[in-house]
């Protein structure tokens, strides 16, 4: 496959950037996407040019730290993080558009790389569960009911990738904080603090400026684990609940 790139450049956080175009020839269809822009960089590096900066870990779709904007969508056309997005999504001949998460709370770093560390900000917010210390309970020694157990885990899928955000025309982080909060908050372990978590990651969530959530739902449409929009309206009861008692 012959491809031509328009890339998003940018050398730092105050500078303008710009969409620089590359063509990339004789790609496998069966590589990865984030294996194409490898290639893409082996010639730039041949050829005494600065790569392409990009973020990535695992390559297997779990740490969440691959993300970018292609063609205008998330992680691109297939509902999965960009390390498992393939060649074969694409046609010979096509022209990809690969931009940064585009949010104000994901300010760039450089080319592709943005900082996401709000996100972790939210996390911290949230403190920690009550649990007792000393020699480790027995197994049994907490009952957690079928339904709330799978209410948890289908939450804590959640891997702060920020495809919701950067699919959301507000840029807001409802969905990922929303995770987070129901995922404790469904657990027996995360009932003491279940007030104080969700006033304070919401409200640090607003203070890092994401915007509001205004129900489209393209957040849970481009999140790659499937986190289900009907969990931002689990966490508002849990808000409003929580600020009833407050």
């Amino acid at each position: 496959m012959n491809l031509t790139l328009r890339i998003w450049r940018q050398s730092g956080p105050d500078d303008a950037g710009r969409m620089t175009e590359y063509d990339v020839r004789d790609i496998s269809p069966e590589m990865s996407f984030l294996e194409m822009l490898d290639t893409l960089n082996e010639e730039l590096i041949l050829s005494g040019d600065e790569p392409v900066a990009f973020d990535h870990d695992c390559r297997e779709g779990i740490c969440g730290a691959c993300g970018m904007v292609i063609n205008g969508e998330a992680h691109g056309p297939e509902r999965t993080t960009t390390c498992q997005l393939h060649m074969r999504h694409f046609d010979d001949g096509d022209t990809i558009d690969i931009e940064p998460w585009r949010a104000s709370a994901f300010p760039v770093v450089k080319d592709l790389v943005v900082d996401r560390t709000a996100f972790d900000r939210i996390i911290g917010a949230g403190g920690y569960i009550t649990a007792p210390t000393g020699s480790a309970p027995e197994a049994h020694a907490t009952p957690v009911p079928k339904p709330a157990a799978d209410t948890a885990f289908e939450h804590a899928e959640c891997i702060g990738c920020g495809a919701c955000v950067a699919a959301c025309p507000n840029g807001s982080a409802m969905l990922f904080t929303s995770a987070k909060v129901v995922h404790l908050n469904s657990l027996p372990q995360g009932a003491p603090e279940r007030e104080s978590r969700v006033l304070d990651m919401v409200g640090r969530m607003d203070d890092e400026g994401f915007g509001g959530c205004t129900n489209t739902g393209e957040c849970a449409t481009a999140c790659p684990k499937g986190i289900p929009l009907f969990s931002i309206t689990k966490m508002n009861r849990e808000f409003v609940r929580a600020a009833r008692k407050g």
